[in-house]
């Protein structure tokens, strides 16, 4: 996985963080839902690049 990858996923985790924060202090369940799927998503980006990152190490 490239730097750039990561950074971007770890910036897409950090943006899900704080719109599931302001979603609770706001108490706007859509904003913190959509914060949580972001979380998630960026959850799953992560674990694909370490899959494909273990598949190309062993090679």
């Amino acid at each position: 996985m490239g730097l750039g990858d990561d950074i971007k996923h770890n910036a897409e985790d950090m943006k899900g963080k704080v719109k599931e924060k302001v979603g609770d202090a706001t108490d706007n369940e859509r904003m913190q839902a959509e914060g949580v799927a972001e979380q998630a998503g960026a959850k799953v980006k992560k674990a694909g690049d370490d899959v494909k990152d273990a598949l190309t190490d062993d090679r």
